[in-house]
């Protein structure tokens, strides 16, 4: 009798073995592959557009066609792998309720973004720069069972420069060279908050 549960386990562990490695093979694989036409397969024209638009003013904010490439490549992995895990019900129950605090915060800082372009005078760096920390430790927290201590730097990677004030300032100034890709970046998450995508 032993032997059966024994036998049991063994099936049990490897069907739970394989599924763990299904997921690690689809993260490895995609966060090999990520690139322009593989994002635009997986992600819907709307926040193409945006990531798009992220990706040219990040390349001309920082003067830097190279590190703009990786910052949006970033970013990009990480909503990917996210997605992943959480379409093969790899999260906990409390990596759940993150999860749920996570879209919430991103919705509010969506609807944020845009408020600040719409009004005038209400744009407030610091607020903008806080919404995104806190996105950030929520998704440290959410990936810290799954992924590697390189995802936790891509986080790191991207909010460092999105969360930066300078670029904040920069961007919103209602006088700057940014003004048509932040009208673009606010119409894009605009859309993307109409279809409930945000």
């Amino acid at each position: 009798m032993s032997s059966e549960t024994d036998e049991s386990k063994e099936v049990a562990t490897d069907v739970f073995n394989s599924k763990n490695l299904a997921v690690q093979a689809q993260k490895k694989i995609l966060g090999k592959m990520v690139s322009k036409s593989i994002a635009t397969t997986l992600i819907d024209d709307t926040s193409s557009e945006v990531l798009d638009e992220l990706y040219k003013v990040t390349r001309e904010y920082t003067q830097n066609k190279k590190e703009a490439e990786k910052i949006i490549k970033n970013l990009i992995k990480t909503v990917i792998k996210l997605a992943i895990l959480y379409r093969n019900n790899q999260f906990n129950s409390d990596e759940i309720a993150l999860m749920e605090k996570f879209k919430k915060k991103v919705h509010q800082l969506a609807m944020t973004v845009v408020s600040f372009y719409q009004v005038d005078y209400t744009f407030d760096r610091n607020v903008l720069s806080k919404l995104l920390n806190e996105c950030r430790e929520l998704l440290h927290q959410i990936i810290q069972r799954h992924l590697t201590a390189k995802s936790h730097g891509r986080i790191n990677h991207v909010f460092d420069h999105f969360s930066h004030c300078e670029f904040l300032a920069a961007l919103y100034n209602p006088f700057g060279t940014f003004k048509p890709h932040l009208q673009k970046l606010c119409d894009g998450i605009n859309k993307m908050l109409d279809e409930g995508n945000i």
